[in-house]
C-alpha cells in the first residue's frame, strides 16, 4: 500500500458522504474502518479519521474520545490542525465550549495557513456558547474582513473595537 494510494482512496471515501443518510451512516463509518484498519498500529490518524467519521455522521460526544486519542499519539501539521478545530467544535456541541475555546486560542498565534478561518469561526461559535458573543464576532469579522472586495480596513477596525475596552470619558489626551 503507498500512501498516495491510500490517501486517494480516502478522500473517495470522504466524497462519497453525502450518498449516505442516517440509515446508512454506518456504512461509511465502517469504510473508514476498513481504510484505518490497513495503517500501521499506533498511527495517530486512525483515531483521527475514525472521529471523523462519527463527528459528520451526527456522534460529536464519540468523536471526542478519538480525536483526544489522536493528538495524544502525536497527530500534528494539517491534520493536527484540523483535529484541534474538529475537537473544538465537538466538545461545544456536547456542552463544553469552556475546551474547545482552551484548545482552540493558541491556534490564533500558530503559524498561518488555509485553516485559520475554520479557527476563528469555531473559536467564536465556542465563545458564543458563553455567553462571549462581541468576541466572538470580533474574530469572525476579522476572518471576514480581508475576502471582501472593499471595507477590508473598516471591518478590520469594527473588529478591533467589539473587544477593546471604551476609554473613559474622563480620560484626556496630553
Amino acid at each position: 500500500m503507498s500512501s498516495e494510494d491510500w490517501e486517494a482512496r480516502l478522500a473517495a471515501t470522504w466524497a462519497s458522504i453525502d450518498g449516505y443518510d442516517e440509515s446508512t451512516a454506518g456504512d461509511f463509518r465502517a469504510a473508514i474502518d476498513n481504510l484505518v484498519a490497513e495503517l500501521p498500529d499506533g498511527s495517530p490518524i486512525g483515531p483521527f479519521e475514525r472521529g471523523s467519521a462519527f463527528d459528520s455522521t451526527g456522534h460529536s460526544d464519540r468523536a471526542v474520545p478519538l480525536y483526544q486519542e489522536a493528538l495524544k499519539l502525536g497527530l500534528s501539521g494539517y491534520r493536527g490542525r484540523r483535529a484541534k478545530i474538529q475537537l473544538s467544535s465537538s466538545l461545544r456541541n456536547i456542552g463544553r465550549p469552556e475546551d474547545g475555546v482552551a484548545l482552540l486560542t493558541p491556534e490564533l498565534d500558530a503559524p498561518s495557513d488555509e485553516l485559520d478561518d475554520a479557527v476563528r469561526a469555531t473559536l467564536a461559535l465556542c465563545l458564543s456558547g458563553l455567553g462571549r458573543d462581541r468576541e466572538g464576532l470580533s474574530l469572525v469579522l476579522g476572518a471576514l474582513a480581508p475576502h471582501l472586495p472593499r471595507y477590508q480596513r473598516s471591518m478590520a477596525n469594527y473588529a478591533r473595537l467589539l473587544v477593546e475596552p471604551e476609554p473613559d470619558p474622563g480620560d484626556t489626551v496630553k
